[in-house]
């Protein structure tokens, strides 16, 4: 009697570039939407709650790099999720809002990331989050929350009105699940017509301590807004809060200063270069296309690239997204990352590009 199913091999997820397919768009908000993914041979997603992917997009005929957090929890493994709000006047948010959709397929970079609850394990966190900040700690509570964990979670989020919390009912679902599991949301504002009976304004000092009021021996994990991260930041430091117990997620498009810098760095290499005695260049090959350069020693691999016309892809340029990952086949670097590739990557050669400073000559699979 035939078999009414087909053998599958699974793959497990690894970080490097994988093509996927959108299989699910949500609308968590007016302005908030979660794309689901899948890969046409069937993969099991596994990563740490907290981490992130990079999109790699095509818009207006050039190629774009995007880092997004996975909101999804690797509990749920053979999909995985990405949560982005549209943005005004912001080039990739809005471009996915209005062109991504069930079918679409994309490359993905990742999954990579310092920012996640397994590294820090602790019996307490206090997860806080602003505005779509939320994505990476709504990972780390689902995961938490389909493994049955034994952790004490305060869930602290604060939105700009009702309409606009992300996740209200998987929240609200998961707190009154789970005793151990406790949400608080604050609202900057309510609108005409809106009723809100919870937390209003801002997170306060005398607001956190009456919402969690041993904050001071959790672990705390805290993603949002650039100002809201640093009144946290403020805020722990005046209390003498231990911050290597506290946690952040910072990252996204190459700064526009942090360009400028690395253009005027590379003017400036390039004039030493000119200027120094040949003997102190470091040679960087490229083995796959046979191209080679001398380089002005604190030059990165990824400069030496582009002075022989070769593009490696890089989204955030500062070792945090993983998009410029290629594998050094002799010699040795300076590798000074931001949580952008795994130890086990680096264990067989890999190596961030951007933030890559050659210890002599080395060689390149490029």
């Amino acid at each position: 009697m035939p078999s009414n199913f087909n053998p599958v091999t699974t793959q497990t997820w690894s970080n490097g570039r994988h093509r996927v397919r959108c299989v699910k768009v949500i609308q968590e908000t007016w302005d908030v939407r979660t794309f689901c993914f899948m890969a046409e041979q069937p993969v099991m997603f596994f990563f740490k709650p907290g981490q992130f992917v990079t999109l790699e997009l095509e818009i207006d005929a050039q190629q774009i790099m995007r880092s997004y957090t996975i909101s999804s929890s690797p509990s749920v493994p053979y999909s995985f999720s990405i949560t982005i709000k549209r943005v005004p006047g912001g080039l990739v948010s809005n471009w996915l809002h209005d062109n991504l959709n069930e079918g679409d397929e994309l490359a993905v970079h990742g999954p990579v990331g310092n920012f996640n609850c397994i590294d820090y394990p602790a019996e307490r966190f206090l997860m806080l989050s602003g505005g779509v900040g939320i994505t990476p700690l709504m990972s780390m509570a689902r995961w938490y929350f389909d493994t049955n964990a034994n952790v004490d979670i305060s869930f602290v989020h604060s939105a700009r009105s009702p309409r606009d919390i992300i996740f209200w009912r998987q929240l609200e679902f998961m707190d009154s699940r789970v005793p151990e599991f406790n949400m608080h949301i604050i609202c900057e504002r309510f609108e005409t017509g809106q009723t809100w009976s919870g937390y209003r304004g801002y997170l306060t000092e005398p607001m956190l301590e009456m919402i969690t009021p041993d904050f001071m021996e959790r672990e705390i994990f805290c993603c949002g807004p650039t100002p809201y991260m640093n009144a946290i930041k403020n805020l722990l430091r005046q209390r003498g809060f231990d911050m290597s117990r506290y946690h952040e997620e910072s990252f996204g498009a190459t700064p526009v200063e942090v360009e400028e810098d690395a253009i005027e760095q590379a003017e400036q290499a390039e004039v030493l270069a000119e200027e120094m005695d040949r003997s102190d260049l470091t040679r960087v090959e490229f083995s796959a296309t046979g191209k080679s350069v001398q380089i002005a020693p604190g030059e990165t691999v990824h400069a030496a690239a582009a002075k022989l016309g070769l593009h490696i892809p890089k989204a955030c340029g500062m070792g945090i997204c993983g998009t410029c990952r290629v594998q050094k086949i002799s010699g040795e670097v300076a590798m000074e990352h931001n949580g952008g590739i795994t130890d086990e990557d680096v264990a067989e050669g890999f190596i961030l590009s951007c933030c890559s400073v050659p210890n002599g000559d080395v060689v390149i699979d490029y």
